[in-house]
């Protein structure tokens, strides 16, 4: 389906470059020819599916409201200019949104290997970067929507806004705004009149340059800690190593209420839950492929958003990191609980979120081609330091629907990159926290196992957290990436 009216567009104005953290998941890309940096989700919607010529239609209409979904990359001969976006005056709905139907029985088993077979495929550069999959022949009278869209283009909170874009009613609330940079805004207070006073004015400019010392030196901290992490080795596993071209997928989901809980009896976060659950998980595949967990053996990579609530309709990707060592050397569930809080709360003091920040914000100012050359080569170096992925993702606090259909399961795909052999995603949706976990597939043929390692650490210690209740708040029960 050609875009409708395409030969009326005119030129919108100057063309938006895409920042050194977008193209940096470019580079990342083409440092592995085994490597798709893709992101993505799939919905499973209950009842009959849709006429699929109406169904394209709709999304159709609803995909020309985000602009990067009409727009292709232009790159510049030796990246002497950032890539910039352009609109695609061709664009063929017929080439994005596309069908596919599920051999019978259509049980979850083949959803999951459908999923990871049109993952594990790049994204062509010469088209806008994104697929729209529609799978029919689901068991149970369900079908499903598979959103793909290149990390160049969105974290995983845009893409979480991305998605909800192509639902009945838009956008939608999400748990984003529990995000403690979402609770910030990226505009500046004003001074106080007072200020033009010259001896406020100057113990004002005193208090202010101590403040900024002590940042520079909290993040400087931090900026070490993430070094030493890169360039420390983890514990020899078959968790890290070369990647082939093929993925394997699965899925779990546990209840949120189940998960506060849990945060109310130990007074932690969801966040906090959920990676004692990846942890106590791994630690059991570690077990079983006779390897020794240690203190080092689960380096994580988990994406902080550092996205304000005056962003969140920016198309783009606004991360820091934390580099924590999940406890799986710890064989007791609350022990592992405890753990993973304070080396959490002690990551996030050391000033490593700072510190990813300041960075992503300094390389805007330094000349594209030698940050595109930094990180070209950092790309191309072995990474031995870091073993996994999670990645936790704010969903819609509320049911989606699409043409009227109700949206029953809402699972996040990550993706494989920098010799991580596995990576998993987690997202909140209404009721529900799910766990999307992607695989190599000749080094990770256990990521189902891998899956309810996630769902047995859940089920115990929502069974202890009973004896654990606390009378006093929880801090909060953020559904947030790092928090």
């Amino acid at each position: 389906m050609p875009l409708p009216l395409s030969s009326e567009k005119v030129d919108s104005g100057p063309m938006e470059q895409l920042t050194t953290l977008d193209a940096g998941f470019l580079h990342a890309e083409d440092s592995d020819r085994h490597v798709s940096l893709a992101i993505g989700a799939v919905a499973v919607l209950a009842g009959p599916m849709p006429d699929f010529d109406s169904l394209t239609a709709t999304i159709g209409d609803r995909v020309l409201s985000v602009p990067r979904f009409t727009q292709v990359l232009r790159t510049q001969p030796l990246d002497l200019g950032a890539p910039s976006w352009v609109e695609d005056t061709d664009l063929d709905f017929s080439h994005h949104i596309r069908r596919a139907a599920l051999p019978a029985p259509g049980d979850d088993a083949a959803l999951s290997r459908w999923v990871a077979d049109v993952m594990e495929r790049r994204l062509d550069r010469d088209r806008p970067l994104w697929e729209c999959w529609v799978v029919d022949g689901l068991s149970q009278n369900r079908w499903a929507i598979l959103m793909k869209v290149h990390h160049c283009i969105a974290d995983g909170i845009a893409a979480s806004h991305l998605l909800s874009r192509i639902c009945d009613g838009g956008a939608v609330d999400t748990f984003a705004t529990e995000i403690r940079a979402a609770q910030r805004s990226t505009r500046r207070p004003r001074l106080p009149a007072r200020s033009l006073n010259p001896i406020d004015w100057i113990a004002g400019a005193w208090r202010t340059s101590l403040s900024v010392t002590a940042a520079a030196a909290h993040a400087l901290q931090g900026a070490a800690e993430i070094a030493g992490g890169l360039l420390r080795p983890a514990a020899p596993s078959s968790l890290t190593g070369p990647l082939t071209s093929m993925r394997r997928y699965a899925s779990v989901e546990v209840s949120l209420e189940d998960v506060e809980k849990i945060c109310a009896g130990f007074g932690v976060t969801v966040n906090d839950v959920a990676l004692t659950a990846i942890t106590d998980s791994y630690r059991t595949m570690l077990l079983s492929r006779g390897e020794l967990p240690r203190p080092d053996s689960l380096r994580t990579l988990v994406p902080v958003s550092v996205r304000s609530a005056d962003a969140a309709d920016e198309t783009d990707n606004r991360v820091s990191v934390m580099l924590p060592c999940l406890p799986v050397e710890k064989a007791d569930p609350i022990e592992q609980l405890q753990s993973v809080h304070a080396r959490l709360m002690r990551t996030k003091a050391s000033g490593q979120r700072q510190a990813g920040n300041i960075f992503v914000t300094a390389a805007k100012a330094v000349p594209f081609p030698l940050t595109a050359w930094t990180v070209r080569t950092l790309t191309r170096l072995p990474q031995r330091g870091v073993v996994t992925l999670a990645t936790n993702v704010p969903g819609p606090r509320k049911r989606l629907y699409v043409k009227g259909r109700e949206v029953v399961r809402l699972l996040p795909i990550p993706p494989l990159a920098m010799n991580l052999r596995t990576g998993i995603a987690i997202m909140s949706y209404a009721d529900h926290l799910a766990f999307g976990i992607i695989g190599d597939y000749d080094a990770a043929p256990d990521v189902d196992e891998l899956a309810c390692g996630i769902e047995r650490a859940i089920a115990r210690l929502t069974a202890v957290s009973g004896g654990h209740w606390r009378s006093t708040p929880v801090g909060t029960l953020a559904l947030v990436r790092g928090s």
